[in-house]
């Protein structure tokens, strides 16, 4: 039994939701859950957000992060040794890649490797005119606006705006 949202009358009714809607369908699509590496999101604040990921046995140099429109790669690639010989081979190094979808405005603001552990910050940065702001009652803004530049006046030795 399958249970999919048809989202095509949303779709007529709405403008610029696109990206929206893909992220729904994408996530009622049953997917392979890959547990590897074991992952953290952290909200650190109220616009600070944190993913830890566990990477132990990967250097700096085997690890890659790259931040493409709305969408964070993390990918880490190991090359194995030849030379090497395991009689048990229990720490996995095999090459993995985690893809996060990011909100719109919000920015990667560093990256750390400590411990065997990476953490990758991640900062909502809301642009000022996209902000709530407070509208006075009483003039509209345009009346406002025309009061702002409108000339003034001299009118029998008195001056009037």
């Amino acid at each position: 039994m399958r249970n999919e949202f048809d989202f095509a009358p949303l779709y007529r009714s709405s403008i610029g939701f696109d990206r929206v809607f893909n992220l729904l369908n994408n996530a009622q699509r049953v997917q392979a859950v890959d547990t590897w590496p074991p992952y953290n999101i952290v909200k650190a604040g109220d616009d600070d957000y944190r993913i830890v990921i566990a990477v132990a046995g990967f250097g700096e140099e085997d690890l890659s992060i790259t931040h493409e429109r709305n969408v964070l790669i993390i990918a880490g690639e190991k090359a194995d040794k030849e030379d090497a010989q395991y009689l048990h081979h229990g720490i996995a190094g095999r090459s993995f890649e985690r893809r996060f979808e990011l909100a719109d405005h919000v920015k990667v603001s560093g990256a750390s490797l400590k411990n065997g552990l990476l953490s990758v910050e991640l900062k909502l940065e809301i642009p000022e005119e996209m902000k709530p702001r407070r509208i006075p009652i009483g003039a509209s803004e345009a009346q406002q606006v025309e009061k702002q530049t409108a000339p003034l006046q001299i009118e029998g030795g008195k001056q009037v705006a």
